[in-house]
């Protein structure tokens, strides 16, 4: 059993490894996120990505240049009808159990992702999987998929050992998950739900050479300033997904450390504020729009993130091609007209409601939470900002349709398909799962379009699409998008090939290691 460690005073002081934390061979990543389980295939977010992508492969992984590389897949082809992916595996790769990785593992993951994981929507396409051998998978598809060979990176298509999670036990409350075998560049040492993760060296990885680290360990330290002073103090090696700006300030002045905001080109993270639709007071469209009309978002970007941050008015990223200012409704200041809508659905003398937030470093989350209860006071809405003790409490309500209003950070994922869609899909509205449609928004057009652009291999046609369905959802206002989170990575300057990829630590940390 692991000792609890209190604060970052001790984070040096470990039970986790008898070696010394600083010794060569040894990463200590800084986190607050606080995963509920190991099992990228069924929970997605930052928490459960990090350290499910050193410990299960995937059959692709991309480069910095958005290229898709082998992984367990050493080549692939697609047909000229786009309607069928052929994979080749490589045949030398193994479990940690020292079972070999075929192509049923590969079925079964994806299959087991199209139906479990919230993002099911990015499989959907998927008919079948044929298995002609052990090395060779073919995923066959009811039309073409413009974003398949991306949704088989490793934060998106951990491929799973068949003979552990094909026993007949629900996948996501399997107790596997706490203690996954994959056949990743690292592999499960120890695990204490709320203070680390210790992830040591696979000798059997199928790449040869690799991982060049002996071993990684990911502190969760949940306050903020224990969390800053580690860094300071070199008792920990990596900070990913910093986005306060005072923090990125702060370790930005230390000669040390190199903070940059490289490494989330495929993550298109947005800060907003969701409705539960299904809430009697949210369930007019005139009540959420007030609000949208009540928020300032340059206030927040300008004065509460002190301009590090940039305002979003979509569902899809602005640094996204798809992005059209012109088809969205921006919902700028205008108290008398929020006042007005207020009336006009009954509710001219005002309501209550509750805001929830992600627990964390406060600026992105709380500070707005908390600016809102002063803001919509403006407009006869008295707010209750409700904490909550860590993610997975948040995640429970959120995902179990508890709550009334929510800060929340949502990923676009690279492509629209992955990460966009699964947040407003009627189908996608599922009780008790995180990051799905939890504001139970449902438009029968929005669905149609969707659907379209999922196999619309036209970028032009596809484009157009995703403008019709921008135009939608900001009028119909499931959630009020604020701002573009701004991701940083402060990181040790000696530290060779840190994670600046696409997907930053989400995303095999294999080439990873210390300057001699």
């Amino acid at each position: 059993m692991m000792t609890r460690l209190m604060g970052a005073a001790v984070i040096a002081a470990s039970a986790l490894s008898t070696a010394p934390l600083q010794a060569e061979g040894t990463l200590v990543i800084a986190s607050s996120q606080v995963p509920r389980h190991l099992n990228g295939a069924v929970q997605s977010g930052i928490a459960t990505a990090v350290p499910s992508t050193q410990i299960f492969a995937s059959p692709l992984r991309y480069d910095e240049n958005w290229e898709p590389q082998p992984y367990l897949a050493e080549s692939w082809s697609v047909s000229d009808d786009g309607l069928s992916v052929t994979l080749n595996l490589v045949q030398n790769a193994t479990f940690h159990d020292g079972k070999p990785v075929t192509s049923e593992d590969v079925a079964f993951s994806i299959m087991t992702i199209k139906e479990n994981h919230p993002f099911k929507s990015m499989f959907a396409p998927v008919e079948a999987i044929e298995t002609p051998d052990a090395h060779t998978a073919v995923i066959k598809l009811s039309a073409p998929h413009p974003a398949l060979l991306l949704a088989l990176s490793p934060a998106l298509a951990p491929i799973l050992p068949k003979h552990i999670y094909g026993d007949g036990q629900d996948v996501k409350a399997h107790p596997a998950n706490s203690a996954p075998i994959g056949s990743g560049p690292f592999m499960l040492s120890e695990f204490t739900p709320g203070e680390a993760i210790v992830l040591k060296k696979n000798p059997n990885f199928f790449i040869e050479g690799r991982p060049v680290l002996d071993e990684i360990i990911i502190r969760i330290i949940n306050d903020p300033s224990a969390l800053l002073i580690a860094m300071e103090n070199g008792e920990a090696d990596v900070y990913p997904f910093m986005a306060g700006s005072q923090e990125i300030k702060r370790l930005g002045e230390a000669d040390h450390l190199t903070v940059t905001n490289e490494g989330y080109a495929a993550v298109g993270p947005i800060n907003w504020l969701a409705f539960n639709t299904k809430s009697p007071k949210l369930s007019d469209v005139r009540v959420r729009q007030a609000i949208s009309y009540a928020v300032d978002r340059d206030f927040i970007t300008k004065a509460l993130h002190r301009g590090v941050s940039t305002p979003q008015r979509s569902p899809i990223i602005e640094s996204s091609p798809f992005f059209d200012a012109a088809a969205v409704t921006a919902y700028d200041v205008d108290l008398e007209k929020a006042k007005a809508l207020m009336a006009e659905a009954g509710f001219g003398d005002g309501m209550e409601l509750t805001v929830d937030y992600i627990p964390g470093p406060a600026e992105q989350q709380k500070s707005i939470a908390e600016y809102l209860k002063s803001q919509l006071a403006k407009i006869g809405i008295d707010v209750t900002v409700r904490a909550a003790p860590d993610f997975p409490t948040w995640a429970g309500r959120v995902g179990g349709h508890d709550f009334e209003l929510t800060m929340d950070v949502v990923f676009n994922w690279g492509d629209p398909v992955i990460g966009v869609h699964r947040t407003y899909l009627t189908d996608n509205i599922r009780q008790g799962v995180i990051w799905s449609n939890t504001q139970s928004y449902s438009n029968a057009r929005v669905d149609e379009i969707l659907a379209q652009a999922a196999v619309e291999g036209d970028f032009a046609k596809r484009k157009a699409l995703y403008s019709e369905f921008q135009a939608l959802v900001t009028q119909d206002v499931p959630i009020y998008f604020i701002n573009a989170t701004p991701y940083h990575t402060a990181y040790k300057k000696d530290l060779v090939n840190a994670p600046m990829g696409i997907w930053g630590t989400m995303h095999p940390m294999d080439r990873v290691h210390w300057s001699k």
